[in-house]
């Protein structure tokens, strides 16, 4: 069973409930309602945005002006990115209020391609133009798979998507511990893990679970950004705000325009095989989203427009994702935040998605903003992350949930995440290897999602 026929088994459904929008894709709410809830659906996506650019930013030691510039694109970006998505151009883009933002699923993977590139002598400028070329190459991969993607849906199944968001969302747990700990300067100066540092984090932990427990739907929509500020507050009155960052005192409102290939573009064929595989499930998860999507926003879930609306939407990712690099930041997907509220407010309006995404272009081109978020301590920071992280391996458990899990399918679980999760813990075990085969399987979720396609494909299919 492939994640097509799961949703088309659900078209019936579709096609009989009684409608519970009150403002259709196309139809446009008045300008006051438009501004509020273009805000809510900011508050609840803002700092997923962010935060991927940041923990990468942060975990390859990047200036504060590096940090900031790539902060700023990746708001930037996403409201470019999403314009191109929620407005079909020809065969591009859903059609849906569809909002993009930087995608979670490179953050381990470029971590480690950017650090082999730092140990292998790279200085800041090379390192970041290497990055940013390699991912315009592989993001070339979404592109093509949306071309295919009929073609697809017997290949990649819910088992092996499942396998490989479940390996992501753990092995981004790790980057989170060691922000909860104090960062990579606490390793450096021998203060990780100092009890007020976990103390910061898990109060931050807290409020967002003490948010979700609310019945009113804006606490639960802006949990992370309202236990962000708690948190911040925190360290604020305990002397813990980061003291390497621009003073309050000396913040300026001023405006700086985009700066296409600010780094340049270079290009490592030893990073590109690990990039394109996560290129590859992103598509599949922006697959997934795509559907939710149109399933809240009251469209076909199946049929030739809905594969129509499946590809527009795959291929806006690979071209904003492409588009990203040219300004100076990571690829992009398509958000799943947003869903819940299209379904808490029955509006599915496309306006009200034109409107966050001029609210991002606005806040990426104003520094000042960017400059504000590096004021977020690291324990804060691991506090949000921990919980978001958690959350993309709870998504992939929740995939594996509609397969039916017999004994191949347990081999096939079982070998991939022995061996995806064992060699992001243990790298070491390729130390003796050759250099190709070092950068190509130090990345767990290569490692993990190379065995789940070849077991899916060597493992024969069990008759009933």
């Amino acid at each position: 069973m492939t994640i097509f026929s799961i949703i088309k088994n659900n078209r019936n459904i579709n096609n009989f409930r009684k409608s519970e929008l009150i403002y259709h894709i196309d139809d446009c709410p008045p300008i006051a309602e438009i501004i509020f809830l273009a805000f809510q659906h900011l508050l609840a996506m803002c700092l997923a945005v962010i935060t991927p650019a940041l923990i990468i930013c942060q975990s390859l030691n990047l200036p504060i002006e590096d940090t900031k510039h790539i902060v700023s694109m990746s708001l930037f970006s996403s409201g470019l990115a999403s314009i191109l998505q929620i407005k079909t151009w020809g065969p591009i883009g859903s059609g849906l209020l569809s909002i993009q933002g930087t995608s979670f699923n490179f953050v381990n993977p470029l971590i480690i391609a950017g650090t082999t590139l730092k140990d292998n002598g790279a200085d800041i400028t090379t390192m970041m133009a290497t990055l940013f070329g390699t991912l315009m190459i592989a993001s070339f991969t979404e592109i093509f798979i949306s071309r295919i993607l009929h073609l697809l849906k017997d290949i990649i199944t819910p088992l092996i998507s499942g396998i490989i968001v479940v390996i992501i969302g753990i092995s981004l747990i790790q980057v989170s511990l060691i922000s909860i700990g104090g960062g990579v300067s606490a390793i450096t100066n021998h203060s990780f893990g100092e009890p007020k540092n976990i103390i910061l984090a898990a109060s931050v932990l807290f409020f967002i679970l003490l948010f979700h427990r609310q019945n009113n739907t804006c606490f639960r929509v802006a949990s992370l950004l309202i236990s962000t500020l708690i948190g911040c507050f925190f360290a604020w009155t305990n002397d813990m705000l980061p003291n390497n960052v621009t003073p309050l005192s000396e913040l300026k409102l001023t405006i700086v325009l985009p700066t296409p290939l600010y780094y340049g573009l270079n290009f490592d064929f030893s990073l590109l095989l690990p990039l394109i595989l996560v290129f590859i499930i992103t598509s599949f998860e922006a697959v997934g989203d795509i559907t939710a999507t149109a399933d809240v926003s009251e469209q076909p879930i199946y049929g030739s427009d809905y594969m129509n609306r499946l590809k527009g939407g795959v291929l806006a990712n690979g071209i904003n994702s492409m588009f990203s690099t040219i300004f100076n930041t990571f690829p992009n997907s398509c958000f799943s935040q947003n869903n819940s509220l299209i379904q808490l407010t029955g509006v599915a309006s496309r306006y009200v998605g034109f409107a966050v995404a001029f609210m991002l272009i606005l806040l990426g081109i104003f520094p000042i903003f960017s400059e504000l978020i590096q004021y977020i301590p690291e324990p804060v920071l691991g506090g949000v992350t921990i919980f978001m992280f958690g959350t993309i391996a709870a998504s992939g458990i929740r995939i594996l949930s509609r397969e039916n899990i017999n004994r191949r399918a347990m081999i096939i679980i079982a070998l991939s995440l022995s061996l995806g999760l064992g060699v992001s813990q243990q790298p070491q075990i390729l130390q003796f290897a050759p250099q190709w085969v070092k950068t190509l399987f130090s990345s767990g979720i290569t490692t993990g999602g190379i065995t789940a396609i070849i077991l899916n494909l060597f493992l024969p299919i069990e008759k009933k």
